[in-house]
């Protein structure tokens, strides 16, 4: 079984949308479903087979989320130091081409969301710069064609 690296904040708001799917989602749709079947006939009742619908993704996502949670490996970067970038490490780059600075933490996958500065541990740019330090220049191959970045600072916050 392979552990999921995340943080703690990434592990939290797993746990927040399992309970939510368990508690708050999961009782409506099986009221939902219950007053779609007093409307008569099933077999041409849209709101039964909609509802049903959505009860087969909150069941799906839910074991989704108790499998991720189960085998979450919880890692907090304030305890981790080092030159080397790895997991959870925040990176300032700086685009060769433009000059533009970009700062980006490392993060777990279900965590990832670029606008906050987080991306996966599996992006490209992240498996680029792991195991590199300050002072570094890594190419990375995106959509557009390769691009290469200099790392000018590694931390762990």
């Amino acid at each position: 079984m392979t552990k999921i690296p995340m943080t703690a904040d990434g592990y939290a708001r797993l746990e927040e949308e399992l309970r939510h799917l368990k508690s708050v989602a999961r009782p409506d749709v099986i009221r939902a479903i219950s007053e779609a079947r007093e409307h008569g006939d099933i077999s041409e009742n849209a709101e039964y087979h909609a509802a049903r619908e959505r009860q087969s993704f909150i069941e799906g996502r839910l074991a989704e989320l108790e499998d991720k949670i189960s085998r979450a490996e919880v890692i907090d970067p304030a305890k981790l130091s080092g030159k080397q970038v790895k997991f959870g490490a925040t990176v300032t780059l700086i685009d060769e081409d433009t000059d533009e600075k970009q700062v980006f933490q490392i993060v777990g996958e279900d965590e990832a969301d670029i606008k906050a500065g987080r991306i996966s541990i599996t992006s490209p740019i992240a498996r680029a710069l792991v195991g590199k330090s300050a002072g570094d220049v890594v190419d990375v191959a995106a959509p557009g064609g390769t691009r290469s970045y200099e790392i000018v600072k590694v931390n762990y916050v």
